[in-house]
């Protein structure tokens, strides 16, 4: 569903401030794979995300995703085949609109929009039915404004909105890394249930190590720009955040794991 073949992204080549941010990294992603994406900052977490998206073209390199190759595509071409949910709540919903409304947006994107009603009854019905695998009593506030909501909601809102018309893959960008610890869970059930329900090819990257182990059948690790460490199945579900810092150690020659992520 995703491959990745030894893409470089180099930011302000030439100069004092010039940054490799991805060292031909390679990775490839089976249908229905979910991926949990660990590593300081700087590692080219976010900025792989943004090469498969299309935010950054990649220097050198290709990205194909379900057989096709999007290299050269830009952001709003392989939005098609991509659903994305950032780390701030407030990105990825109009607050001036009504939940119902938002969901509706979502569902017609990419589609041909007339003047007939704008949302039938039957499409309320189907809001509800969604929104209810948040658990978070939306479904009963179709008409509220979103931009009343607290962040968990609006982020929570969100992800759904990425998913009602199951993209070919998921981009999760530190999605509750600005949450509190227990809406943050709450999200992450959310994300586990329509991930499964809907096997959804997913990527999600994280600061919090616990969250890399407990979350998704694979684990990769990155540094410096490219991938230190893949791991998934049984080894996986094994690991302890201990052997997460051991390994990073070894790679790193010694080097320390950015506060954030050891707290987290």
């Amino acid at each position: 569903m995703l491959k990745i073949n030894h893409i470089s992204k180099t930011f302000n080549p030439g100069t004092i401030n010039e940054k490799v941010a991805l060292n031909g990294l390679s990775l490839e992603l089976q249908e229905g794979d979910f991926v949990t994406v660990i590593g300081g900052n700087g590692a080219g977490k976010s900025t792989m995300l943004n090469a498969i998206a299309g935010t950054w073209m990649v220097d050198e390199g290709s990205i194909f995703i379900d057989d096709v190759d999007v290299t050269k595509l830009l952001e709003h071409r392989r939005a098609q085949y991509l659903g994305r949910v950032f780390q701030d709540p407030m990105t990825g919903t109009a607050a001036n609109m009504q939940i119902q409304e938002n969901l509706a947006l979502a569902l017609r994107r990419g589609k041909f929009r007339g003047l007939r009603k704008g949302i039938s009854h039957k499409e309320r019905e189907q809001y509800k039915e969604q929104l209810k695998i948040l658990d978070l009593g939306l479904e009963d506030r179709l008409t509220a404004k979103v931009g009343l909501l607290s962040g968990g909601q609006r982020q929570a809102l969100t992800l759904l909105m990425a998913t009602l018309k199951k993209p070919k893959l998921l981009l999760l960008d530190e999605h509750t890394a600005a949450l509190d610890p227990k809406t943050a869970a709450k999200v992450l059930d959310a994300t586990d249930k329509i991930i499964a329900k809907d096997q959804l090819t997913t990527v999600m990257i994280t600061h919090n190590m616990k969250d890399a182990i407990a979350h998704g059948n694979r684990l990769v690790m990155m540094y410096e720009g490219n991938i230190i460490y893949d791991v998934s199945g049984d080894e996986k579900k094994k690991l302890k955040v201990a052997d997460l810092l051991q390994k990073f150690e070894q790679v790193s020659g010694g080097g320390v794991m950015n506060d954030r992520m050891i707290l987290g």
